[in-house]
C-alpha cells in the first residue's frame, strides 16, 4: 500500500505558480514531521520545506516568501504552494515524511514517488 502519493507537479512559465499535494495514510500523518524535497539530476536531494504535527515551518533560504508548506488535517495531505517560480526551481518534489524526534531509529522514513516541476524561462 503507497503510504505517500506525491502530485501536482508540472510546467510552468517563470513567474507562475504550483500546488504540490502529498497525500498521506492516517497513521503517518497524525505521527510524522512532513516535508517536501527536490532533487536535479546529478545533484543531491536538498529539503525544501517542511512542517511538524503542531505546525512549526522551516524553509530553505531559496524559497522563503514564494513557497508556503501547509497540513491539511481532514484530508491526510501537505500541501506545498509555489509562488513566483523560477527556472532554478525546475526539478522532480518528492513528498517525505519524518519520525517525531527520538524514534529516527524504530520507525522508518517514507518517500513519495517525486513530482517533476519544470519552470521555463
Amino acid at each position: 500500500q503507497e503510504q505517500l502519493a506525491d502530485s501536482g507537479g508540472g510546467s510552468v512559465q517563470a513567474g507562475g505558480s504550483l500546488r504540490l499535494v502529498c497525500e498521506a495514510s492516517r497513521s503517518i500523518y497524525s505521527s510524522y514531521t512532513m516535508g517536501w524535497y527536490r532533487q536535479i539530476p546529478g545533484k543531491q536531494r536538498e529539503l525544501v520545506a517542511s512542517i511538524t504535527l503542531d505546525r512549526a515551518t522551516h524553509y530553505a533560504e531559496s524559497v522563503k516568501g514564494r513557497f508556503t508548506i501547509s497540513r491539511e488535517d481532514a484530508w491526510n495531505t501537505v500541501y506545498l504552494h509555489m509562488n513566483s517560480l523560477k527556472f532554478e526551481d525546475t526539478a522532480v518534489y518528492f513528498c517525505n515524511a519524518k519520525p517525531p524526534t527520538g524514534w529516527e531509529r524504530r520507525l522508518p522514513e517514507y518517500w513519495g514517488n517525486g513530482t517533476p516541476v519544470t519552470v521555463s524561462q
